[in-house]
């Protein structure tokens, strides 16, 4: 099914490509100036810190829905070898097997395409089997250090989790940048908070990728006119799944990518972070949420950390 008017009307929108030069891959992470980075260190209060990662292991998020997109497979190489001789110092070393997308991450822009391009208008075939991507990699994305902002829309409507058929709309970021009591501005890492990770947690993986809520098709636009850098949230696809339009599947993957140059993560574990969030009364931190540089790769494990 070819791309509707309504996607393209959006993507004239939502549209950065030339914004930052022909030749930027960085996309939005550009908005992550030396400004907003030292700016973001005053939200610094208690020092809590709230880890925002799944453990990475076998029995992880992913289920087989998306093909190839395997959870880790570990295993020793070494166990107490004594290196240097008996009597030396010994060591254990390990190997993983997994997908770069396989639990929390960050999609870089080389992710998707559509229409044959890429993210700047370079073209969708550059990337290969043996190379991988050339263009808009994860070693291409930037120091991912700036302020956070919990914009928990399930809390904010007075679920703990929303339904799978929910679709978040930018009414919804509104009201849970109201119940934040702060306005996103440029340069900030928006993590948008559904509770759909429960179900994961309860242990089923695959209700937790279907039916999903996520975000709209309409979201792109709300995030392109704050200026936000990247955006993540608790679910496996991100946006909302099965697609609100009948066949066009992934719309804001492309739109977000592709159109606007901005990273997005998925399987980000905020529980922890909103219950600190709701008691402290205080919805921004100080977000390091550094991207694993692996050369060709379209996306990279994260560990992200929030700093309150």
């Amino acid at each position: 099914m070819p791309l509707p008017p309504e996607f393209h009307d959006i993507a004239k929108r939502v549209n950065n490509w030339g914004r930052w030069g022909a030749d930027d891959e960085a996309g939005t992470l550009n908005l992550i100036t030396d400004e907003v980075a030292r700016n973001a260190t005053a939200e610094v209060r208690s020092g809590h810190r709230i880890p925002l990662a799944l453990p990475l292991k076998e029995d992880g998020v992913q289920s087989g829905m998306i093909q190839g997109r395997i959870n880790p497979f570990h295993a020793m190489v070494q166990i107490n070898r004594e290196l240097f001789g008996p009597g030396t110092v010994a060591c254990s070393d390990d190997v993983v097997t997994m997908g770069l997308q396989c639990a929390t991450h960050w999609d870089a822009l080389s992710h998707v395409s559509h229409s044959g391009r890429l993210y700047n208008g370079r073209p969708a075939d550059s990337i290969t089997a043996h190379g991988g991507a050339e263009f808009g990699t994860a070693a291409s994305m930037r120091h991912v250090v700036s302020r956070g902002v919990l914009l928990d829309v399930a809390r904010a409507k007075g679920v703990d989790r929303l339904p799978g058929d929910h679709a978040v709309t930018p009414e919804d970021l509104d009201e849970a940048e109201e119940l934040a009591g702060t306005r996103v501005r440029a340069g900030d890492v928006v993590l948008v908070r559904t509770g759909q990770v429960q179900v994961y947690l309860a242990g089923d993986k695959h209700g937790y990728g279907y039916p999903s809520p996520g975000l709209s098709i309409r979201t792109p636009q709300w995030f392109h006119a704050r200026d936000v850098a990247a955006v993540a949230d608790d679910t496996l696809t991100f946006e909302i799944f099965p697609p609100e339009i009948e066949d066009l599947w992934l719309p804001v993957h492309a739109l977000d990518l592709v159109e606007m140059g901005m990273p997005q993560g998925q399987n980000w574990f905020l529980e922890e972070l909103s219950t600190a969030c709701a008691q402290e009364s205080r919805y921004a931190f100080l977000l390091s949420a550094m991207p694993e540089p692996f050369v060709g790769a379209t996306g990279t494990p994260v560990a992200p950390v929030a700093i309150l």
